[in-house]
C-alpha cells in the first residue's frame, strides 16, 4: 500500500491505495506527520498519488469546503476485511450525501435487527471513513452514536452539517470538533 497525506480546509487528510482503489483513509483531526504515521503503521510507503487517487484528493478536498460529492464510484481495496463488514460497506456507500440511516436500518438489511450491535463494530472499524461514509449511521433515536475518528462523535456532527443534516448533540465523549 501506498500512501499521501494532503491538506484541505478541514486539516490533514491521509489516503492509503493499492492498485485495487483506497485501502485507508484518515480524517483531519492530527497534524500531517501524525496522520503519515499512522498510515504507515500499516506496512504502508509514501507514494506519489496516480491519476485515480489525485482523483479522489480532488473529492476529499471539495467536500471539505462543503461541497456535494457522491463518493460512490470510488473504487475500494477490502482485501482481508469479514464477509459482513463487507456487506455492511456496500449497503453503506449507497446512502447519498445528505442522507442517513441508522445501524437497526442497515441491520435490517444484512437480514436481521438483532445484528445492530455488529453493524456498529463494522462502522468502528471502518478503515475508509468518509468514503464508506460511516458518519451517516445514526442511533435510532437520531443522536449521532459512537465515531471512532479524532474528535468523536462531534465531527460526525460536523461531517453531517457540511451536509446540512442537523442531529442532536453527543450523549457522551469528546464534545468540541478535531477539524
Amino acid at each position: 500500500m501506498q500512501i499521501c497525506v494532503f491538506e484541505t480546509e478541514l486539516g490533514m487528510f491521509g489516503l492509503g491505495w493499492t492498485e485495487a482503489g483506497v485501502a485507508r483513509a484518515h480524517l483531519p483531526g492530527l497534524s500531517g506527520e501524525s496522520v503519515e504515521a499512522r498510515l504507515l503503521r500499516h506496512g504502508a510507503e509514501v507514494g506519489e498519488p496516480p491519476a485515480a487517487i489525485q482523483g479522489v484528493m480532488a473529492m476529499v478536498r471539495e467536500y471539505a469546503r462543503g461541497g456535494q460529492v457522491d463518493f460512490a464510484s470510488v473504487p475500494l481495496d477490502l482485501e482481508g476485511l469479514p464477509e459482513f463488514h463487507r456487506r455492511a460497506y456496500e449497503l453503506l456507500v449507497q446512502i447519498g450525501y445528505g442522507e442517513t440511516t441508522t445501524y437497526g436500518a442497515l441491520a435490517r438489511q444484512l437480514g436481521d435487527v438483532g445484528l445492530s450491535r455488529a453493524v456498529g463494530q463494522a462502522m468502528g472499524a471502518n478503515r475508509i471513513p468518509l468514503i464508506i461514509p460511516c458518519h451517516r449511521v445514526l442511533a435510532s433515536d437520531g443522536k449521532p452514536g459512537g465515531f471512532s475518528a479524532p474528535g468523536g462523535a462531534a465531527s460526525k456532527l460536523r461531517m453531517l452539517a457540511l451536509e446540512g443534516v442537523q442531529v442532536g448533540p453527543p450523549d457522551t465523549g469528546q464534545r468540541s470538533f478535531a477539524f
